[in-house]
């Protein structure tokens, strides 16, 4: 069965957030015979969106044409704080992940995650440079200050940028088990350690 993955864009996400994500996810199915995941970005509109730094991306659905994500990425960078104001984008997070299997924060979209109320009770992570801002927006959340990937069932929360792919990689192993995502990790040569996720208790 191939899942869908649905990584949210808007303007000024980090580009890491979504492309390491996206890469892992993609490679992961094509090192699979195509089997796992069919993997896009999802914007509002398909106008063109300007992430940090310039770069222009279009995705590959819109929010109205986006088949039901079976896993959502929620991604950070400036933009999040934007993002997480606007009103219809919070539905349509709030939707896709009631039905979502798996919902992946990633660095600063844990804010977006927080602000609907889906860590409350739930231990997370974020940028290192955002957990005051997060524990504001989402009192109820348990910050774990001290880890790069936390999975607490239904919600996974990275740390900062880059740890999008391990949080990525994570969610690859849980789903397709871990074999699929050594080799992914290993066709992408990047130091992969699934030993970075706690995995917490849901309460």
């Amino acid at each position: 069965m191939k899942r869908n993955v649905a990584i949210l864009v808007f303007e000024d996400a980090e580009v890491l957030d979504f492309a390491g994500p996206f890469e892992v996810f993609a490679v992961s199915s094509q090192l699979n015979a195509g089997r796992g995941f069919d993997v896009g970005l999802v914007a509002e509109h398909r106008s063109p969106v300007r992430a940090m730094n310039g770069m222009t991306v279009v995705a590959n659905w819109t929010w109205e044409d986006m088949p039901a994500p079976d896993v959502l990425v929620v991604v950070g960078g400036r933009g999040s704080r934007q993002a997480m104001a606007h009103a219809p984008l919070r539905a349509w997070v709030a939707q896709a992940a009631a039905a979502a299997e798996v919902v992946l924060s990633v660095c600063g979209g844990a804010r977006i995650v927080g602000a609907l109320g889906l860590l409350d009770g739930r231990q997370a992570t974020t940028h290192r440079q955002a957990f005051d801002e997060l524990q504001a927006i989402a009192p109820a959340a348990l910050l774990r200050r001290d880890a790069r990937v936390v999975d607490a069932g239904r919600i996974v929360t990275t740390g900062g940028i880059s740890a999008g792919i391990d949080g990525a990689l994570h969610v690859v192993s849980r789903l397709l088990g871990e074999p699929v995502a050594q080799r992914t990790a290993a066709y992408m040569e990047y130091a992969w350690d699934p030993a970075c996720a706690v995995v917490a208790p849901v309460q």
